[in-house]
């Protein structure tokens, strides 16, 4: 009897206990949050319905919620090949693969750039003739220039499996042909790695010129400039030529590709001194479309896709690939590229690229 009594009593005062912790809590809940509580609230009882919040942490930086922003790709070198027909002793893009995307994947990631803000795409390789006979090529020209409606479409070419017919077909969708041209004497080009059988390289130059004139394409030279060809004189030839740029190169080593135990060239015989290149430069200073390059502005100065749609970073003197744009993005993977976009506007390296605006006499 008397248990029963008492245990009426325990039920009756947990009932005032939970009664009070209902109050304490509602009124806990209702004080301003400014107000500091002297006691903490003895949140250990089993509340019904209650659960411990964690304090919001205190909000991040500016800076640690905003990543840098990304450069714009405004003008893109696509190596989409890495095969060639000659063996250039300083080549820094060497066969190490045979890959090439398939024509849809390339054009997809042509798209991809387009909407980053490309308004340049530059088609090298490797000899970007080799792949289908030109006819590769020729298919990405076309999209960019008429799909994506791109201010400026060019080649970079040895040009020894150029032909007319190519022309004929896609010469208008190109705005700039430019073709490697490192010496006007055979003998020299044979040297570097420049030869190729019977076929004269310096006869095909000027053939290719006048394609150029006859299919209204920009006509323009790339050289590098090394131990074989620094001492030259190319005056006379390159101002008959009359290219509407002459890009000059300092010959450049990259770790893996033309230098060291896993490079398929070694370009260590080819390397001149930066006095040597300075040397070159005031000899051809009154060439007007001399455009000249040191290793420098290369380095940094060039946002380089390879053969996968990564772009390489050369700024520790090595390729080293960012994830693919067709995986990621561009603007995942260009924040890996190491391009410099001052230095790159500091070299020229936007300028008057699409031929419709060159007014030029064709």
């Amino acid at each position: 009897m008397h248990l029963g009594v008492l245990g009426a009593a325990l039920a009756a005062l947990r009932a005032r206990l939970g009664a009070l912790c209902w109050s304490l809590a509602s009124l806990f809940l209702s004080l301003p949050l400014s107000l500091p509580l002297p006691l903490p609230l003895p949140l250990s009882l089993p509340l019904p319905g209650w659960r411990r919040v964690s304090a919001p942490s205190p909000a991040a930086p500016a800076s640690r919620e905003r990543d840098e922003a990304s450069p714009t790709p405004t003008s893109v070198n696509y190596h989409f090949t890495r095969q060639c027909n000659y063996k250039c002793g300083f080549c820094f893009h060497t066969a190490k693969t045979s890959f090439v995307l398939p024509l849809e994947e390339a054009k997809r990631g042509l798209a991809m750039l387009k909407e980053a803000g490309m308004e340049k795409i530059n088609f090298s390789g490797g000899e970007p003739f080799l792949q289908d006979r030109g006819e590769f090529v020729g298919k990405l020209v076309q999209f960019c220039k008429q799909e994506l409606k791109l201010p400026s479409v060019s080649i970079v070419s040895n040009g020894s499996l150029i032909r007319e017919r190519w022309f004929k077909k896609y010469g208008e969708y190109l705005d700039i042909l430019a073709i490697s041209c490192d010496s006007f004497d055979e003998n020299v080009n044979v040297l570097i790695g420049r030869g190729q059988g019977k076929k004269n390289h310096v006869e095909n130059l000027h053939k290719l010129r006048q394609w150029c004139r006859d299919y209204a394409v920009a006509f323009k030279i790339n050289s590098v400039i090394n131990r074989f060809n620094a001492e030259e004189d190319m005056n006379e030839q390159i101002k008959a030529l009359n290219p509407v740029r002459w890009k000059v190169f300092q010959c450049l080593i990259i770790e893996g590709e033309n230098s060291g135990e896993d490079a398929l060239r070694e370009a260590g015989n080819f390397v001149i001194s930066d006095e040597d290149f300075e040397r070159f430069l005031d000899r051809h200073k009154d060439v007007s479309c001399l455009v000249p390059e040191s290793n420098q502005k290369m380095r940094d100065s060039y946002l380089i896709l390879d053969e996968y749609m990564r772009f390489l970073n050369c700024r520790n003197g090595r390729k080293e690939p960012s994830k693919s744009i067709l995986d990621v993005g561009v603007e995942a993977a260009i924040k890996f590229s190491g391009f410099d976009e001052m230095m790159f506007l500091k070299r020229g390296g936007k300028y008057v690229w699409s031929k419709a605006d060159m007014k030029l006499d064709w």
